[in-house]
């Protein structure tokens, strides 16, 4: 399995256990006759629950409705594992599920939340429910009543992907190729934070850059984009 939609549950944002993850495979399918380019396919959703260490805090139980009690006779999160063979994952805010999953190096992340952000900049929210309704007003309200259930946003990241796809002006036809769109994408061309917030990069004075690139634990995608 070289690539895979994933999501996951956890107890809360300090110390993040998992309690479900699912996921399903990804692949690129070579186009039949008439078609030049091949299609996206995804397999069934695969859904596993775990018993974490510690207690669920209140706000992860009130956002994903996973109570301790639900995961008694489940396995431990400590031996949730990524399928074998996975080379590639594709999150909506992918470095958290990747983290959760141990940040197994050789595995590659493909992030829907920034490839969104670059192709739907007029959007004021990126969250899976609000690009959900900016791409499907009509259907939003009906797919998003479980929202927060691993499956159910597992297959809203996969509708996402489709539509990002679709968008793409240069055509993506395979998976490598969709990674290394996401990695340019993660590259920020807006200061995210301080006292140039919002700024174009471009237009942040170097000695801001300087400084900046001297701090500890700076994000590395801007790091590309301040030019270190």
């Amino acid at each position: 399995m070289s690539c895979i939609v994933l999501d996951t549950e956890t107890t809360g944002i300090v110390d993040p256990e998992v309690i479900e993850a699912c996921w399903m495979s990804v692949a690129f399918v070579p186009g039949g006759a008439g078609q030049h380019l091949p299609s996206i396919r995804f397999g069934p959703p695969v859904t596993r629950r775990f018993k974490p260490s510690g207690p669920i805090s209140m706000g992860a139980m009130a956002t994903h409705h996973i109570m301790d009690e639900d995961l008694q006779d489940q396995p431990g999160s400590s031996t949730f594992r990524l399928p074998d063979g996975t080379r590639y994952v594709v999150g909506h805010n992918v470095d958290f599920d990747w983290r959760v999953a141990g940040s197994p190096e050789s595995v590659k992340r493909i992030d829907t939340l920034c490839l969104a952000r670059r192709f739907w900049p007029e959007c004021d929210s990126h969250s899976l429910g609000a690009l959900t309704y900016f791409l499907d007003r009509a259907g939003a309200r009906e797919r998003l009543r479980s929202a927060h259930n691993a499956e159910t946003d597992v297959l809203l990241t996969a509708r996402l992907l489709e539509a990002i796809l679709r968008t793409s002006a240069v055509p993506i036809t395979d998976i490598d190729a969709l990674w290394r769109l996401s990695e340019s994408a993660r590259v920020p061309t807006v200061m995210p934070f301080g006292k140039h917030k919002g700024w174009k990069i471009s237009d942040v004075p170097p000695d801001y850059k300087a400084w900046l690139r001297r701090q500890p634990d700076v994000d590395p995608y801007l790091l590309i984009a301040l030019g270190s």
